[in-house]
């Protein structure tokens, strides 16, 4: 007979099902060796351009031994580049928020023009120095309202600029440089002083980099900086405000132009109305290559500073071996075009693309809060 269960009756009760464990802190990929992000770091994509130097400098100790490999050649490099080091620091931080500023060799002549000018007529040193330097940051805001406020290209907005600088330049000048004994005394110490051989321009600009370095890779405003190059109209929607940092870029990019343009004239003695202009081309190829070098498509002070040493070191090499004329136009050509080539490349790949960008946002979105 079947018996059947009651249903008041329990049922055995079941084996329990094992759950599968879940841990609530995922954990992290372990972080690499000190000793592998040393190589790391030493690969040839991240300071390929020390690699390219090193070559320069054994090519050039080979080709010229009784004058290059010596300490005066290292010392005549420093000294010679310092302004263009200068120059090229200048447009960094606007290219790093992808805004062209193609008028900073001409704000470089005019506040020579104009540091010299008054002091000739007697204005004492420092008042006729920060009216130059004014001169700058006024040229800065300038092409701030035009690119930002008016929204014209950058690129053809400060060319623009920069001839209409050119045309005042000339129409007060006469295309004749300002010479005066005023000039040759404490004017002349701000680029002429030299410490163990080392001009003084040197140090300015260890200094401008160290600070630039820190404000771009060490605050909430650099990584702002940084994402709105990458991607603007993403970092518009995270809150970043695009248009703020492109006007203030500008405006630094005219101060640090107005203060080399200072220290050039100093360097000179001279208020010269071509000394920029000489420099468009140096700086920015010092400024591309720069960005290929230690952070994989991000213009970066450092990077500039290796840029602008190996450029100065062909340069230099070339004087010191003879070479035509041509030749230090066709080597900083041809470093330019290779730089803008390995740049595209760099921000096309994966480093430089959609993963970086996004490890930027995490880094920016904490503090898009706050104002810029």
């Amino acid at each position: 007979m079947v018996r059947t269960t009651q249903p008041n009756e329990l049922a055995p009760s079941a084996a329990p099902v094992p759950q599968p464990q879940v841990n609530p802190t995922p954990t992290r990929p372990a972080r690499p060796s000190l000793g592998k992000r040393f190589l790391r770091g030493l690969a040839f994509d991240k300071i390929g351009a020390v690699y390219v130097w090193l070559v320069l400098v054994i090519v050039f100790s080979i080709w010229v031994p009784a004058t290059f490999p010596t300490s005066a050649t290292l010392k005549q490099i420093l000294n010679a580049n310092a302004i263009t080091a200068m120059a090229a620091l200048a447009i960094t931080i606007p290219l790093a928020a992808r805004v062209f500023d193609l008028s900073f060799a001409y704000t470089m002549s005019l506040t020579g023009v104009v540091a010299a000018h008054f002091i000739s007529v007697g204005v004492p040193l420092v008042p006729s120095l920060l009216i130059a330097l004014a001169t700058g940051v006024a040229i800065g805001v300038i092409n701030g309202i035009v690119v930002v406020g008016m929204r014209i290209d950058s690129f053809i907005a400060t060319l623009a600029t920069g001839s209409l600088i050119q045309a005042l330049i000339t129409m007060a000048t006469g295309d004749t440089p300002i010479l005066n004994v005023k000039l040759a005394g404490g004017f002349a110490k701000i680029g002429q002083t030299t410490i163990d051989g080392f001009i003084l321009p040197v140090l300015y600009v260890f200094v401008l980099a160290t600070a630039m370095w820190f404000l771009l890779e060490h605050t909430a405003t650099g990584r702002r900086i940084y994402a709105t190059g990458f991607n603007p109209d993403a970092s518009k929607l995270s809150g970043v405000r695009i248009n703020r940092l492109r006007f203030m870029s500008l405006v630094t990019s005219g101060t640090l132009a107005g203060a080399a343009g200072i220290v050039l004239a100093s360097t000179i003695s001279s208020g010269s109305p071509t000394a920029g202009p000489p420099y468009l081309l140096p700086a920015f190829a010092a400024a591309f290559l720069g960005a290929t070098q230690l952070k994989h498509g991000r213009f970066n002070a450092w990077g500039t500073l290796i840029a602008v040493l190996l450029l100065g070191t062909g340069t230099t090499g070339l004087a010191l071996a003879n070479a035509p004329a041509w030749a230090n136009d066709m080597f900083v050509g041809v470093v330019l075009i290779a730089s803008l080539a390995v740049t595209g490349i760099q921000r096309r790949s994966t480093g430089a693309s959609s993963g970086s960008v996004s490890r930027l946002w995490r880094r920016v979105r904490p503090s898009v809060s706050t104002s810029t």
